[in-house]
């Protein structure tokens, strides 16, 4: 187990590339195995979680080669040589249950243990199944394994919850279905939009990704593409926070300008706010003074809530949160979507956060705090990067254990914060 070690007090200021979106790559990577011919990704990011779904990809039959200086992975997958992924591969990364509509739309079966991934609260199947029993797949669900088998058909189908893995899935299974699909109350991230072009691109026939209202008309095969990975926008707003925190100045490029007017609302209660140049992909945070919360109307203390896009993401939650306890001011935050996502702040109270916590889903932020370099554990991906920028303002020395959960969602941490003025380095 490797760890991070963070001297605190220095601003980080300069440019930072934001990587390829990792919930968008992780489905792609799914995606290739709809055809036979070679699928190209580029902007792929070089993160833990994209290895662990190369090496599923693998285990079901793909070729893949990788060009990590490019950023491009191209996978080849001739045969499904089995419709099993292995267990121990499974627990590495919650998206291996994103093989079962691809397998299930190609080879007309699925057999997969319960995925794993961060332990963030508790993360339901059902609407996968409902979707695919809707298609017409007989499904079984096992405390060790989850088979699926059928041929498909289109469907109206009705989500019982905007899953975004949901969406994904019945998404890859019907392209290959017979006849046209409907789904509703379908997820709206771009990261959806990515694989839907991807799948376009490959030959689908896709009309609404971007909406809750998804039509697939299937096609008999699939052929190879080149498809782009969109902008990481969740890596973005935690590099804006950790130069918010430090009295720093950003700029990023890469970006993709679209999610930022998801972001810039909570972010402007903060007092941080940002311009884009859309033609040159470039964004830019300059401080323009001290971090003040801005209350509601009536001088009412301000809430910040997650939910389905296009409300906040549920992963800038804790980052933003670490921002809260650098701002003059009082904030409730309402994590809606996971129950163990804000235990975490039990870490930053333990630096000095001024924080109650009333229940599993909220607390209550007062700013600004002095926070003060120790020893915390990363519990997940998010958690463990927010621990990252806290650490980057506290006084004094830090460290991080549990480096791997930052390194399956961001590439090169210690490397990426230190060119732009961090001290840390990982042990």
């Amino acid at each position: 187990m490797s760890r991070f070690v963070i001297q605190g007090g220095r601003k980080i200021s300069g440019t930072h590339r934001v990587s390829g979106n990792k919930n968008a790559a992780l489905p792609m990577i799914a995606a290739s195995l709809l055809t036979s011919e070679p699928v190209t990704l580029c902007n792929v990011p070089d993160i833990a979680d994209v290895a662990a779904m190369l090496d599923a990809a693998k285990s079901f039959g793909a070729k893949v080669t990788r060009d990590l200086k490019a950023g491009t992975v191209t996978i080849t997958t001739p045969k499904v040589k089995t419709a099993k992924i292995d267990a121990v591969l499974a627990a590495k990364i919650r998206t291996s249950f994103l093989f079962a509509g691809p397998l299930l739309a190609r080879v007309g079966r699925a057999s997969l243990p319960p995925p794993g991934g961060d332990q963030i609260g508790h993360r339901r199947l059902d609407t996968h199944f409902a979707g695919f029993r809707s298609l017409g797949a007989k499904t079984v669900a096992g405390r060790k394994t989850l088979r699926f088998k059928g041929e498909l058909k289109g469907a109206r189908i009705l989500l019982d919850e905007a899953s975004v893995t949901a969406t994904e899935n019945i998404l890859m299974a019907s392209v290959l279905a017979r006849g046209r699909t409907v789904i509703f109350n379908a997820a709206c991230e771009p990261h959806i939009v990515d694989l839907a072009t991807m799948l376009n691109a490959m030959g689908a026939k896709i009309s609404g990704a971007g909406t809750n209202r998804i039509e697939v008309d299937g096609v008999e095969v699939l052929h190879g593409c080149e498809a782009t990975v969109g902008c990481d926008y969740i890596e973005a707003g935690s590099y804006i926070v950790a130069a918010a925190v430090t009295g720093g100045e950003l700029t990023l490029t890469g970006i993709d300008p679209a999610p930022f007017e998801i972001l810039e609302g909570a972010f402007a209660r903060f007092g941080v706010t940002w311009t884009i140049d859309a033609k040159e992909r470039t964004l830019r945070y300059v401080p323009k003074k001290r971090l003040k919360m801005k209350y509601d109307l009536g001088d009412a203390i301000p809430s910040v809530a997650d939910g389905t896009w296009p409300a906040f993401p549920s992963d800038l939650m804790s980052v933003l949160i670490v921002l809260a306890t650098q701002t003059r001011g009082t904030c409730l935050f309402f994590e809606k979507m996971f129950e163990s996502r804000l235990y975490f702040v039990d870490h930053l109270r333990q630096m000095g956060a001024k924080i109650v916590q009333c229940d599993p889903h909220r607390v209550v932020v007062t700013g600004p705090s002095q926070l003060y370099g120790g020893t915390v554990t990363s519990p997940d991906i998010r958690a463990g990067v927010a621990l990252v920028i806290a650490a980057l303002v506290a006084k004094g020395e830090s460290t991080i254990l549990g480096a791997e959960t930052v390194d399956r969602g961001y590439v090169s941490v210690e490397t990426e914060l230190s060119a732009i003025g961090a001290g840390i380095i990982r042990k």
